[in-house]
């Protein structure tokens, strides 16, 4: 089933509201997907973006699509064949560091909701001359972050952006107050060491307190 950019924009301007953090997570061990998720959903972020960056990817997108009241989506997507295995693995939504039109037509033919990556007015101008008006705003930080965010909003408000890449508990605050921020990509509430330690009960810990952040 195909989907619009219109539409895409649409879902994914949903999944985006549901928490104003989307955990960036790189798996490596598939044994942690589930504990993982449950433990991220229950702290109150329901959206969750697993990245191809491991050979285990796939499989954690299986099973975290399993877990109730989680969403999930494949992050670094990059060619057609990563879109395909996404969507057969489970994927809900994809979100890519740029946009290309070959990646973005075959999301649109295969019905992914795709959260396409801009760093500049010229890239977010042409997507939404797509019809794309919720995007990615990557990399956040060494793009110019919430500054820049904030000048690209002035002449473009009517789009969205989920700013991933160097966000931060103390820097999160400041993207998400301003107007055209939906929400955040960040990798914190799921450190490395907690996850390698099955510390499930303290990464709960940081997805309330993520989840508490005010948009």
């Amino acid at each position: 089933m195909s989907i619009t950019p219109q539409a895409a924009s649409a879902r994914n301007r949903e999944v985006c509201q549901m928490a104003p953090i989307i955990p960036v997570l790189v798996v490596h061990d598939v044994s942690h997907a589930r504990p993982l998720a449950e433990a991220l959903v229950r702290g109150g972020l329901p959206a969750l973006e697993v990245t191809l960056r491991t050979p285990a990817a796939l499989d954690v997108i299986r099973e975290m699509s399993q877990v109730e009241g989680g969403v999930v989506g494949a992050g670094t997507l990059i060619t057609p064949e990563d879109v395909t295995a996404a969507v057969e693995a489970g994927a809900k939504f994809g979100v890519s560091p740029g946009a290309t039109d070959t990646l973005l037509d075959a999301c649109e033919d295969i019905g992914l909701p795709m959260l396409a990556g801009a760093a500049s007015a010229s890239e977010a101008m042409r997507l939404l001359e797509r019809g794309y008006d919720m995007l990615k705003f990557f990399p956040a930080e060494a793009s110019g972050g919430a500054p820049a965010l904030k000048a690209i909003g002035a002449p473009l408000p009517q789009i969205s952006f989920c700013p991933t890449g160097g966000v931060s508990p103390s820097n999160a605050a400041t993207y998400l107050s301003l107007p055209n921020v939906a929400c955040a990509g960040g990798s914190w509430v799921a450190p490395s060491d907690l996850v390698n330690k099955g510390e499930w009960g303290k990464i709960e810990e940081l997805a309330r307190a993520a989840s508490q952040l005010a948009r």
